[in-house]
């Protein structure tokens, strides 16, 4: 194994034996649980509205040669300007490019999953640019210098205990105070920014290709005040985002409410198609979006496993997988953590590095049952899985392991070769250390149910 999937092993271990991490964890998903159950049952045909969304997705995918300049000549008639970037150096220099030619030093971000992707914070604060979070919970991350924990709920990990000592000692906040008394404190320190900001940067939920648009959910208005005070608004999406119309977000902005957070509709919906208008009297004088590939064409290159590029990056499969519940999102070390990102991560960043989180499941397919446009996340990562062997990315101890186990697989003599008595000290002596230490190995009978009943019936053996 890599030092990706060692660390990964390793990570994994502390974590699933963290009492306290398990309790907040478990807590925080309780209340999603119920919270989207109760939202879901407000769906009148539930999988119907998922295979539609399928369909249109599937649709996006196979034509995205002629959404994607679709999109394109919209926003550019209405005056916003398209930036094609093929991977994360590409869309961090064009970024800064255009921060620089505006003397820009002050950046405010809305909530995005691509920006944390091209590690964009890290990057401009290299070059002296200072660049804030403002939703909340990725305010909080960046206070603590950590990676989101959830792809939507960035400080799931964290109690409200957590975050009031964090407050408490950055900001002088009574290290007792409530959620409310919190949230009062950030966006006391928010305000300011918004006004003095130079640039505003946000991601967006989906592209419009018919009207070229932009449309961002979010539930706290910090992403309007990111688009709305500063010059320039800079949004950075993912090329697999579009969808044909904007008469289809009355599909997709339910579901992803619905399975995101159990709500029937975000609090805040914006359609955003370029930079301000002479009649209009708020807006940024320029928009930039920069359209980022960062290997999602690899993905589309793959027949079998191009539907990846489906998600809508509503975090359902995160809640659902027993994986996720029991090692957390930090574990995964990616941007995009759980069933997707370990279906999606091996394309965009590299089988052989991430080969090894395509195992991290256990298949039971509760990912692919919940998500809303029906991707079939675990058939997804056995196919990921046979593509690590088919590239020859697995050790010569696995492979002769394997080979000699289907060979025995395929032939009783074989199997009933040895007694139970030396399989079991076979087991022991060799396979211990690799079946794992906290578990304890499987009893091979003595004698097999073969034989036991070829004895019993006095039958040859075939």
């Amino acid at each position: 194994m890599g030092a990706t999937a060692e660390e990964f092993l390793v990570k994994s271990e502390e974590k699933a034996f963290d009492a306290d991490h398990r309790r907040i964890i478990n807590f925080n998903i309780d209340r999603y649980n119920t919270a989207v159950s109760r939202g879901l049952s407000r769906i009148i045909n539930l999988d119907n509205a998922k295979k539609k969304g399928h369909v249109l997705k599937w649709k996006v995918m196979e034509n995205l040669d002629k959404f994607l300049p679709e999109f394109e000549a919209n926003f550019q008639k209405r005056g916003g300007k398209v930036i094609w970037a093929n991977d994360i150096q590409e869309a961090q220099r064009e970024i800064l490019n255009i921060i620089q030619k505006a003397n820009a030093k002050t950046v405010v971000k809305s909530k995005s999953m691509v920006t944390e992707e091209i590690h964009l914070n890290e990057f401009l604060q290299s070059n002296q640019i200072e660049s804030l979070e403002t939703d909340l919970g990725e305010y909080i991350v960046q206070l603590l210098g950590q990676k989101p924990y959830h792809i939507v709920t960035p400080a799931m990990h964290l109690s409200k205990e957590d975050i009031a000592k964090l407050f408490h000692e950055k900001f002088g906040t009574p290290i007792d105070a409530t959620p409310e008394q919190i949230t009062l404190k950030a966006r006391e320190l928010l305000r300011e920014k918004y006004i003095q900001a130079d640039v505003g940067i946000t991601g967006a939920n989906f592209l419009l290709a018919d009207t070229g648009s932009i449309a961002i959910s979010e539930n706290e208005g910090n992403a309007r005040l990111c688009t709305t005070f500063p010059k320039i608004h800079i949004a950075i999406v993912g090329i697999e985002k579009i969808i044909p119309s904007i008469t289809d977000l009355d599909l997709f902005w339910p579901m992803l409410s619905t399975h995101g957070t159990g709500q029937n509709l975000t609090v805040y919906n914006t359609i955003l198609s370029g930079p301000r208008r002479p009649d209009e009297t708020d807006g940024p004088e320029e928009m930039y979006v920069v359209l980022l590939d960062n290997g999602r064409t690899n993905l589309l290159a793959k027949k079998d496993q191009r539907q990846g590029l489906y998600c809508i990056r509503c975090g359902a499969c995160l809640n659902g997988c027993p994986i996720y519940k029991n090692i957390g999102g930090h574990t995964y070390a990616t941007t995009y953590s759980g069933p997707i990102g370990s279906i999606i991560t091996p394309h965009t960043q590299g089988m052989e590095d991430f080969k090894h989180l395509s195992y991290a499941s256990s298949l039971c397919g509760k990912c692919t049952e919940v998500c809303p446009v029906k991707i079939d996340i675990h058939k997804m990562l056995l196919l990921n899985r046979r593509d690590a062997v088919n590239e020859n990315l697995v050790t010569n101890k696995e492979r002769w392991g394997w080979a000699i186990w289907k060979k025995g697989m395929l032939k009783r003599k074989l199997t009933d070769f040895l007694g139970g008595g030396m399989k079991n000290f076979l087991l022991k002596t060799f396979f211990k250390r690799t079946w794992g230490h906290l578990r304890e190995m499987p009893h091979v009978a003595d004698k097999s149910f073969s034989k036991q009943w070829q004895e019993m019936n006095n039958t040859p053996k075939e």
